[in-house]
């Protein structure tokens, strides 16, 4: 099914006819299908209702580069046009920190969104950058505006931004460069948004299930949020990676379920 929400189609499914109801977030650059493994274990016993986020899966392109709030306002305001708020929630990555958001602005406006969270593999908190990722992206800097300058010449331009793109190759990360120029815009918005700050407005029961390989958003971020956010626990996967959830979806479905009180 489709709706449009803040200018753009939304693709969302339902799944199950329980009393109480739980909303699928899923990832940066994934789909509702990963979420598909959750939304069978739990539809027998809840109403599920998996999101594709705009320019993932079958929902189309926000009608201009967004940040983490504005996917944040159209999820929202997505939930309300389905009435299926108050509801729980399950993110992974980039859907964790679509739920910060929410979450937080729930608590400054003294409202009820979320009745239990669960977060794995969320993003949201940004690490120190070491020494030597502050040198790679300074000599990315360097050597793109070099490659810009050369570009102004005549008759240059064509393999100055051949050059450029092969230093975007270089030294981007995969997600970025797979994107094209418009929503690298997004992509940027969305990496900058540091939620550090917004962990202690969580107000709802918070389960977090980190892989303990998890690369991407590495296990201190699980262990920071654990202790930042009021009422959360840390259930460690170990030897899961940052879709730890999939590769051990029998033992999430079972933690979960017992999380949202379906059995016993």
């Amino acid at each position: 099914m489709k709706t449009e929400v803040l200018g753009t189609q939304i693709h969302y499914e339902l799944m199950g006819q329980g009393e109480k109801r739980v909303v699928l977030l899923h990832g940066w650059g994934c789909s509702t299908k990963l979420m598909q493994p959750v939304a069978q274990a739990l539809s027998e016993d809840m109403t599920v209702l998996l999101v594709d986020f705009p320019a993932h899966g079958e929902s189309d392109r926000p009608p201009e580069p967004w940040g983490v709030p504005d996917f944040a306002e159209c999820t929202l305001k997505l939930l309300e046009e389905l009435s299926f708020l108050p509801c729980s929630v399950i993110a992974h990555s980039f859907g964790g920190r679509v739920t910060l958001e929410l979450a937080a602005r729930a608590h400054n406006e003294n409202r009820r969104l979320f009745e239990k969270i669960v977060l794995t593999g969320a993003a949201g908190l940004r690490a120190p950058a070491s020494n030597e990722k502050s040198k790679r992206t300074k000599q990315y800097q360097q050597l793109k505006k070099a490659v810009r300058a050369f570009g102004n010449l005549p008759l240059c331009s064509g393999a100055a931004k051949k050059m450029e793109e092969a230093l975007l190759k270089k030294y981007g990360s995969p997600d970025y460069v797979a994107l094209d120029e418009e929503m690298r815009k997004t992509f940027v918005k969305v990496i900058n948004h540091n939620q550090e700050s917004l962990l202690p407005l969580v107000d709802s029961p918070t389960l977090l299930v980190w892989g303990d390989q998890d690369t991407e958003t590495p296990l201190w971020m699980g262990r920071k949020m654990e202790k930042d956010i009021p009422d959360a626990g840390l259930v460690i996967f170990e030897g899961g990676t940052h879709f730890a959830y999939l590769e051990q979806v029998g033992r999430f479905n079972a933690i979960v379920r017992n999380f949202f009180g379906l059995d016993g």
